[in-house]
């Protein structure tokens, strides 16, 4: 290596792309995770409509039922997510972006239900949208 040369340019990843990088698999991971939690999640409510009990009153409300499904099919489609993250796809980390912000709006919506799980899978979400979003494994010059 030259004098010149930084680590960097030499093919050494810099400490915080390895942060990125063990965000982004950590990131796959906890797509995975959520994902199923939410399937099971989505089979308590359309198994059971009285499963979760409704805490205060909100200006929105919705059939738990629905609820139910709509969690059932985010969450097949976020483990999917998870898998391409995993895999390394580029489709993979755009969708894990975009459903994770998705999550974070159906978790809102649903925090007259569950509020402390809405809430820990909010914080979930708004890490693996930063995780996906400042891995350069992709290539900085990538726009999507």
């Amino acid at each position: 290596m030259s004098q010149n040369t930084s680590p960097r340019q030499a093919g050494h990843p810099s400490s915080s792309s390895a942060w990125a990088s063990g965000g982004t698999l950590f990131a796959g991971v906890l797509m995975l995770v959520t994902g199923f939690m939410d399937i099971f999640q989505g089979i308590a409510g359309i198994a059971e409509d009285d499963v979760y009990t409704r805490i205060g009153d909100y200006v929105f409300k919705f059939n738990l039922t629905t609820w139910g499904w709509i969690h059932l099919i985010l969450g097949v489609i976020v483990a999917i997510a998870g898998f391409g993250i995993l895999r390394g796809a580029e489709w993979g980390r755009i969708a894990g972006i975009s459903l994770a912000s998705l999550n974070v709006l159906f978790q809102f919506l649903f925090l007259p239900y569950q509020p402390w799980w809405a809430l820990f899978s909010m914080a979930i979400s708004v890490f693996v949208i930063w995780a996906l979003a400042t891995d350069d494994q992709y290539g900085s010059d990538k726009a999507f």
